[in-house]
């Protein structure tokens, strides 16, 4: 019994069908607002609406216990916080951290779309970029 077949037990089908339906969707759009960070006129935007992204993922990932999901957003999304905050350019090191938290999110919507387990946090994404270069 994989990831969304426990989801299904444990929670009604419509919510968990309407979760994976808004994850693939927000999955989704995380390449695009990444790449257009390093643009300084769609900066503000794209990391207001990454925080969005990982915000409603954060919650949505408590309400059905997928502490690993929770525990990385809530990650990204503190980060998130702080470059929300600055007003100079994103640096390379935070954009290839991004694509590779991107990456683990749609690895595990393929996981929902599979059936299988969630896949295990790659260690490597726990190491925050240094924001400040």
């Amino acid at each position: 019994m994989g990831i969304k077949s426990e989801l299904e037990a444990g929670f009604d089908f419509e919510i968990v069908d309407e979760f994976v339906d808004h994850f693939s969707l927000m999955v989704e759009s995380m390449e695009v607002l990444i790449l257009d960070l390093s643009k300084p006129d769609m900066y503000h935007r794209s990391v207001n609406e990454l925080f969005r992204v990982f915000h409603n993922i954060k919650s949505a990932s408590g309400y059905l216990n997928l502490t690993s999901m929770f525990r990385l957003a809530s990650l990204v999304e503190d980060e998130l916080e702080v470059l929300r905050n600055m007003d100079k350019p994103i640096n390379e090191e935070t954009i290839t951290w991004l694509f590779a938290i991107s990456d683990m999110f749609a690895q595990w919507q393929e996981d929902f779309r599979l059936d299988n387990n969630l896949s295990k946090v790659k260690y490597s994404l726990l190491k925050i970029p240094d924001l400040e270069k």
